[in-house]
């Protein structure tokens, strides 16, 4: 059917460069990123009590949403492979049979939420109104995880495909609904009931609700280079990819969180909700950075299968390394811009905090200067994804956070050492895991993991 072969598409057959691809990816967002930051400073007027609670039910969610991080990578990887490789039939039956997938895996995910969202948000040792708010934020999030799903999943195969502009146009129109929406939520504006913490959830719900309708909407009428089938996309074949390729991308976000988990417990237990909130804002405050390294792991990602999927691996190579150096660039000066300006941005976020400002400024100082190195994780940490190489990162995680930062945090901490110290951990854990992941990208047994005639399956 021409409903499900996009191959007549006269773009289909090109290959996008680099900045195509990052460009877009770091506008949509940086989109995000400044909507978190006016968010942090709405619920910052709210107090540090609300500031860590709002980190903390982030945190909680993020973790809960390791299985779409699978069903992302998989995605990712497959419809890649099979663009590069001119299946674009192929491609969109992916496309659908993650949709379908992560839909089922967050209802899953909502429901687990919605009932353990208390005694999980607990771990972090806030007190009991901080944890409470915490508690109410998981909740909301929870209520619109499938929005959430779409959303990422969607956006996850268009970018794989090559069309990184769709989801700039559909996040930039989400981030316009968010940002009133937050500000009516959480201050009672607009005739909306005021929410507080909850309300940032509340407004980020509707938001992404609206967007990935949208997205549901085009996808269904075609206007996408990923088409939507009506069958054919229910293989055991092709499912079994996905979750072979995605899970341990999944264990790589369960071990990721835990780590998290385990060195927020420990400053949030032994020095108390003000460096807990500071951990929070100062990652708020390097997020552009983030949003520049998630555009050059999309690119490099994206780029790496394509290449493999036409078996060109020196084109592949090429274009993980080139992803890693403009990255490291791109975040590194970056990284120097907030650290010059720490002290500024605390206290924006922060009037009559003084603690929780010292506080924040040292850890923006230890993270700003590692930018470099989370560029490497990006940008190569990407590129092993789109070849189908979803362990070793998992590996490098493992290592790097739990055995390096978890470790020396614990140490730092039953020495009873200032909190900069814990912050310090991360030192540690950045400049082992980018020297692993340079060390797998160079060794090259990423190109042969997932072989891309494996992945043409016959027709239904």
């Amino acid at each position: 059917m021409e409903a499900e072969n996009s191959s007549k598409d006269p773009e289909a057959n090109e290959r996008p460069g680099i900045w195509q691809l990052a460009f877009p990816s770091i506008l949509g967002n940086l989109s995000y990123t400044v909507v978190g930051m006016v968010q942090t400073k709405f619920v910052g007027e709210l107090g540090a009590q609300a500031l860590a609670a709002v980190g903390a039910g982030q945190r909680v969610f993020f973790a809960l949403q390791a299985i779409l991080m699978a069903v992302s990578a998989g995605t990712t990887a497959l419809v890649a492979r099979a663009w590069g490789a001119g299946d674009y039939r192929e491609a969109s039956r992916v496309t659908m049979a993650s949709l379908i997938l992560g839909a089922v895996l967050s209802l899953v995910i909502a429901v687990f939420g919605l009932a353990f969202a208390h005694p999980v948000a607990g771990v972090f040792g806030l007190d009991p109104q901080t944890l409470d708010l915490a508690a109410a934020n998981i909740r909301w999030l929870c209520v619109f995880n499938v929005a959430f799903a779409v959303n990422f999943i969607l956006s996850s195969a268009l970018r794989a495909s090559g069309d990184a502009w769709t989801p700039l146009w559909i996040g930039f129109g989400v981030n316009l609904v968010n940002l009133p929406l937050l500000y009516g939520f959480v201050f009672g504006r607009f005739g909306l009931p005021e929410m507080g913490v909850a309300g940032a959830a509340v407004a980020a719900g509707i938001a992404f609700t609206i967007g990935a309708v949208i997205l549901i909407w085009m996808w269904m009428a075609q206007k996408f280079r990923v088409r939507h089938v009506g069958g054919g996309w229910w293989r055991r074949e092709r499912l079994r990819r996905l979750v072979d390729i995605g899970y341990p991308a999944a264990v790589e976000q369960g071990v990721f969180q835990v780590g998290f988990f385990v060195f927020l417990m420990l400053i949030g237990n032994f020095y108390g909700t003000e460096a807990f909130a500071a951990y929070n804002i100062g990652v708020n405050m390097l997020m552009v950075c983030f949003t520049v390294g998630f555009g050059f792991s999309i690119a490099g990602s994206t780029l790496v299968g394509q290449y493999l999927g036409a078996n060109d691996h020196a084109g592949a190579s090429r274009a993980g390394w080139r992803s890693c150096g403009l990255a490291v660039l791109s975040m590194g000066g970056l990284g120097i811009l907030v650290i010059a300006y720490a002290q500024e941005l605390a206290e924006f976020f922060l009037k009559d905090e003084p603690l929780t400002i010292s506080y924040t400024v040292q850890f923006t100082y230890l993270l700003g200067a590692m930018m470099p190195l989370m560029a490497v994780e990006f940008a190569i940490g990407g590129s092993l994804r789109g070849a189908g190489d979803t362990r070793f990162p998992l590996i490098a995680t493992f290592a790097g956070l739990i055995i390096m930062r978890c470790g020396l945090a614990a140490l730092a901490t039953y020495l009873g050492l200032p909190v900069f110290w814990v912050y310090a951990a991360l030192v540690g854990d950045y400049v082992l895991k980018g020297a692993m992941l340079i060390l797998r990208f160079r060794g090259g047994r990423w190109r042969t993991v997932v072989r891309t005639d494996e992945l043409r399956y016959s027709e239904s």
